[in-house]
């Protein structure tokens, strides 16, 4: 059976890019389940109906034009059979994917495409319900979290390409604590995840101390 590093945590915590990283090391491929949801997203605007009538059943019809490639060392939504990843990265996208994040049919849908894409290969895979809904039986659980102020400052950075001022930062944190809220019952650590505060760590550091948990399981699990 493929191995299976999950790697839960909030909004902005290093999820995503961490676990690229830790996937490049590892060998294995890269599953962004966030995306999946964000390309729900962006089906649905493309269909033009009005945020306020999005329903469980019209964004899971609209998800009907999302597909998967293989990147290489990822796997990778498509919508209507091209690359998506600037399109789902963008402020349309981000104002509306907690909305559809929340739909119980959109990340039942989700959760099928992440299981997927894992069948065939060894897979580090990272968002919400990983280590509790998705794959309970994970060769290795990780929650990482980080100081709000932390994480709006590296999210800011990455936006930015530069340093954010003191204001920029205050505005983002508020932002993040809202989308915490909002994302609460979808964020629930596994009892048996490796928690890992990443407030003072470097990336590097994060990513030196999952590869070495990983390789350990690895080794435990044959």
């Amino acid at each position: 059976m493929p191995f299976v590093v999950a790697i839960d945590g909030p909004a902005a915590s290093g999820k995503s890019s961490t676990a690229q990283w830790v996937a490049r090391e590892l060998g294995w491929r890269h599953v962004d389940s966030g995306a999946f949801y964000r390309a729900a997203t962006a089906a649905t605007l493309r269909t033009g109906a009005p945020t306020e009538a999005w329903t469980d059943e019209g964004v899971l019809a609209a998800s009907a034009r999302v597909g998967r490639r293989d990147a290489g060392t990822s796997v990778a939504p498509t919508l209507d059979g091209a690359p998506c990843d600037d399109e789902i990265r963008g402020p349309a996208v981000t104002g509306h994917v907690s909305l559809v994040a929340r739909m119980p049919a959109v990340r039942a849908w989700v959760n099928a495409q992440v299981r997927a894409a894992a069948e065939a290969h060894h897979v580090v895979v990272d968002g919400r319900d990983m280590g509790t809904a998705v794959f309970p039986e994970a060769t290795l659980k990780v929650f990482l979290v980080a100081d709000p102020w932390e994480r709006a400052r590296r999210r800011l950075v990455q936006r930015l390409g530069r340093p954010a001022a003191d204001d920029e930062i205050a505005a983002e944190t508020d932002a993040l604590v809202k989308r915490d809220a909002a994302d609460a019952t979808q964020t629930v650590q596994a009892a048996d995840a490796v928690l890992i505060d990443t407030t003072y760590l470097t990336q590097v550091e994060q990513v030196e101390r999952i590869v070495a948990l990983a390789r350990a399981a690895a080794a435990r699990t044959g």
